[in-house]
């Protein structure tokens, strides 16, 4: 007595059903997963801050179409006491037809995450100290120091996030909070929706 034997086309479709319904399971544990990880919270140090600052200075701008401003070897500070930061530069301020007014710019602004740009941002920006060679210059540049701080600083990022850093366990996370230390910065990661 001869077995039964199936065709050969049931053998592949077979083998298609249980592969599709193993990528079916497998992709409900990955979102089950995704859903049971929570927020997470990442450090930021000071000197990784001051790092990515680095790169993105020196920075020139024209002021008023009068003033040439160059802004260098920034040196940024933590004032968790104010969640806030801080932020030194050395200036250099060219009138036309006179000479450049050098010296330095400290002002400091309120922090905020900015989710869609995955980064840590400056807002609010105000001059905490300016002090140039000639004190008559720094009267009369006050003003200008003021819209000068506003014009780089605003909305300035602080540091910004690699998109390989906000990926864990096959999750997409993204910056909500921050919170200020005395040693930098600890934001919260909560998984993308």
């Amino acid at each position: 007595m001869d077995k039964y034997t199936p065709p050969h086309s049931s053998t592949p479709m077979r083998r298609t059903v249980v592969r599709l319904a193993a990528m079916a399971v497998g992709a409900s544990l990955l979102a089950s997963c995704s859903s049971l990880i929570g927020p997470r919270q990442v450090e930021l140090p000071l000197h990784k801050l001051q790092a990515g600052l680095d790169r993105r200075f020196p920075v020139n701008e024209r002021l008023l179409e009068l003033f040439d401003v160059q802004l260098t070897r920034p040196q940024l500070a933590i004032q968790p006491e104010q969640d806030r930061v801080a932020l030194a530069v050395e200036a250099s301020v060219a009138p036309p037809f006179a000479r450049a007014w050098t010296g330095n710019i400290a002002f400091s602004g309120r922090l905020y995450v900015d989710p869609g740009r995955a980064a840590v941002m400056m807002a609010e920006p105000r001059v905490d100290r300016l002090q140039l060679g000639n004190l008559e210059a720094e009267r009369q540049l006050t003003r200008v120091a003021n819209g000068l701080i506003d014009t780089v600083a605003r909305d300035m990022p602080v540091y910004a996030f690699d998109q390989k850093d906000l990926r864990y366990a096959g999750v997409q996370f993204v910056p909500t909070r921050i919170q200020t230390t005395r040693t930098g910065l600890v934001v919260t990661l909560e998984p993308a929706k």
